[in-house]
């Protein structure tokens, strides 16, 4: 596989994320045999970059990472993220990047994936109860440690990330990014401009831009542990006016002979060697199927007509979500 690179740090232009194995999506959790496997595929495939966060479970997706890299760990760029759990007694649904539980998160994700350090080490949200000069001081006093090599954020906005790299250099930002979540563009250039690179999570639009979710019965058979079933963009009248978006990149995956998932990957990957898209599965088949979108050539007038796309109707979140979420 190509490469691409985020900050100072290469990386295979297509990623994994793991949260979908044990969180959030139908099937999460079910079987871990296959989810190793799936890991284990990937590695053979090329892909480097694997993305975790304690708060995945909790802590159960970190757990299971770290079995599957068991042998393995020195192949990989292991990413994980603090800030959704609180290890100081705030509230739950309050994000904390308080220097004193950063130094607990950290060590309990060391143990949990089975490991000495950690590549890239993300603020999960931005902390408002935080000034981000106290937490990037602490991450920073954590790399000289050796606990961690690299310092990410995620949905973070211009201003937060700024000061965050005025304090130790950021590497990578990870927010979601893809053909129907398109604000990351108004922040390339400031991502350009301080060398970070973009971590595109949720690249296939929650599984909506590959086709398999057609109707809202589709919906109603996800686990009820699904959060899709709830998501903005998965329900009423908004789900049936996003099916047009689906149906465009169908149109053009027949044009090309690929499959839906690997043309809305092969646009973001179109879009810069700075930009990696970490597709999650735990499935062995459909990590083979999201890495041969590197071998995916959109035409000018294909790409063309993607970036022409309507944006998708509703939220990219719940309400609840976005607020945790800068903008």
């Amino acid at each position: 596989m190509r490469t691409a690179k985020l900050g100072d740090l290469g990386v295979a232009r297509i990623g994994l994320g793991a949260m979908g194995m044990s969180h959030g999506y139908s099937g999460a959790g079910s079987d871990d045999a296959e989810s190793i496997r799936t890991i284990h595929r990937a590695i053979d495939l090329g892909v480097t970059l694997i993305d975790t966060a304690e708060v995945y479970g909790p802590y159960v997706n970190e757990e299971l990472v770290g079995r599957a890299l068991a042998g393995r760990r020195d192949e990989v760029v292991l990413a994980t993220k603090f800030g959704l759990v609180s290890h100081t007694g705030r509230g739950p649904g309050r994000a904390d990047s308080s220097p004193d539980s950063i130094r607990i998160a950290v060590d309990g994700s060391l143990k949990r994936l089975g490991t000495d350090h950690i590549d890239l080490y993300y603020q999960h949200r931005v902390d408002p109860d935080t000034p981000i000069e106290d937490t990037m001081g602490v991450l920073a006093d954590l790399v000289r440690q050796g606990k961690i090599r690299h310092i990410g954020l995620s949905e973070a906005w211009a201003g937060t990330i700024r000061r965050a790299h005025a304090v130790h250099p950021v590497t990578a930002l990870q927010s979601e990014y893809s053909l129907w979540t398109r604000d990351q563009e108004e922040l390339l250039p400031v991502l350009r401009e301080l060398g970070i690179g973009l971590v595109a999570y949720s690249p296939l639009g929650r599984g909506f831009l590959t086709g398999a979710l057609r109707t809202p019965a589709d919906v109603e058979k996800l686990d009820d542990s699904d959060f899709r079933k709830g998501h903005p963009r998965f329900t009423g009248e908004n789900f049936q006016r996003n099916l047009r978006l689906a149906d465009q990149v169908q149109e053009i995956a027949g044009q090309l002979g690929a499959t839906p998932a690997q043309v809305a990957l092969a646009w973001l990957l179109s879009k810069g060697g700075d930009i990696v898209p970490i597709p999650g599965t735990k499935r062995v088949s459909r990590v083979e199927e999201n890495i041969a979108a590197d071998t995916v050539e959109l035409t000018p007038a294909q790409i063309e007509t993607l970036d022409a796309m309507e944006p998708a109707e509703g939220g990219h979140h719940t309400d609840a979500q976005m607020q945790m979420i800068e903008r």
